[in-house]
């Protein structure tokens, strides 16, 4: 599943070509995908210019010069691929080679049609992800976006705010973590990493590492964690999509699992410095996490 570092990566291929384009026509090859297509989006899309594209979490918001917003969720399989009108034949950025991403693949579901000649195709293999419209100044009220809590960068995750979030919290810190509405966007892989940099157990209640007295330096260190994980991770194009494309076609994305330290390492020695322990692979509430014992307290 693609998570916040490949959504972002997608946010910016994404707004390298489209910002400014505008949507000459929208067409839809099937009428739902994991919820119905609007049977209003052609008439809520056309003709307009997009002026942003931002992210939420994972969510993808495509903002249009009225404030229209069309908004996209990749679910476990979708992606975004960008055609320019030289390139009709070259798969496009994030998108796989064959016939899918082309407009013409049997999984292409929604294609979006620039004035300039460029093609945006959704593509859903599997249909868990989705596309919506949002009326101008409904963002907020959304179902999707409205109990979202902070994105786990730098700008809007700060520990006074996750401190919050966790006081007298018994829920082990990684079920809070993985929380949509205490951290946005945060998925299972990037929650075991942060955790192995911070030296924090899994199975730890989160309250232990806030205080009403203010944030702790446990909890100063895990802040710090996942800000360094989601940055490298969206410097690199995320972890789970290293077999997409660049613009070109070229290789260029998912390097992160070169960086894991304890995600699928199973058995191996921990990488945090002066540790000599292993780390090990158990579940917690249907998800596999990796942690260290000898040094995640």
């Amino acid at each position: 599943m693609p998570e916040l570092p490949e959504v972002e990566t997608v946010r910016r291929g994404l707004e390298e070509s489209l910002l400014g384009q505008r949507i000459s026509r929208l067409i839809t090859k099937r009428n739902d995908l994991r919820f119905p297509i609007p049977t209003d989006i052609k008439s809520k899309t056309e003709k307009k210019a997009i002026i942003s594209i931002s992210r939420k979490a994972k969510f993808l918001l495509i903002e249009l010069e009225d404030g229209t917003i069309i908004l996209s969720h990749l679910g476990m399989s979708g992606r975004w691929t960008i055609i320019s009108e030289d390139l009709k034949s070259t798969p496009g950025r994030f998108a796989h080679g064959g016939m899918i991403g082309t407009g013409e693949g049997p999984h292409d579901w929604v294609i979006l049609e620039f004035e300039n000649g460029t093609e945006a195709v959704y593509s859903d293999p599997r249909r868990f992800g989705f596309i919506d419209v949002i009326d101008p100044g409904n963002e907020r009220f959304h179902p999707m976006l409205e109990k979202l809590g902070p994105d786990p960068l730098p700008n809007t995750l700060t520990p006074d705010i996750l401190n919050k979030s966790l006081v007298g919290r018994k829920a082990p810190l990684k079920a809070s973590l993985l929380n949509q509405s205490i951290i946005a966007g945060l998925g299972n892989i990037y929650v075991c990493e942060a955790l192995s940099r911070a030296r924090l157990s899994p199975r730890r209640r989160s309250g232990t590492i806030a205080s009403e007295r203010g944030p702790t330096n446990r909890l100063h260190r895990l802040v710090s964690s996942i800000h360094d994980v989601i940055s490298e991770a969206i410097d690199v194009g995320g972890s789970t999509l290293n077999d997409y494309r660049g613009v070109h076609g070229e290789e260029a994305l998912g390097y992160f699992p070169l960086s894991f330290q304890v995600y699928g390492r199973e058995g191996e020695p921990c990488l945090n410095e002066g540790c000599s322990g292993t780390v090990q692979r158990y579940v917690q509430s249907g998800r596999s996490t990796y942690s260290c014992p000898a040094c995640q307290r």
